[in-house]
């Protein structure tokens, strides 16, 4: 199992209830799910990936069990991860997803890559 499958269902429930433009990607080694076509949180095994606003972002690196995500030595804006031990309650994560669905409605989508022929 490359990503927690409880935790990945008490977001699906979460998601589910707010938006039903949702995809879901198996992608680095766990599952994100996709809300209009943009990276909205992502699970791994013993935590979440959320994308929230920069101001969200300053406000959470005070949070317990958040830490920002750094990919190849940079610290990515706006991307985090909640450890799943301050997750334990459905007020916790909701708290978490909903900070990534409100994001989710001013966020820019990534830039489409051409496929190659």
């Amino acid at each position: 199992m490359a990503y927690n499958e409880k935790l990945a269902d008490r977001v699906r429930e979460i998601i589910a209830g707010s938006t039903n433009k949702i995809e879901e990607k198996k992608i680095f080694g766990g599952l994100c799910f996709m809300v209009k076509d943009k990276m909205c949180v992502g699970i791994k095994s013993d935590r979440i990936m959320v994308r929230i606003s920069p101001e969200a972002f300053e406000q959470a690196l005070e949070a317990p069990g958040f830490e920002p995500m750094v990919h190849n030595g940079k610290t990515m804006a706006g991307f985090g991860f909640v450890q799943e031990g301050v997750l334990s309650t459905k007020k916790q994560l909701q708290h978490w997803v909903n900070l990534a669905l409100e994001f989710n409605k001013d966020a820019k989508p990534s830039a489409k890559k051409a496929r190659k022929k």
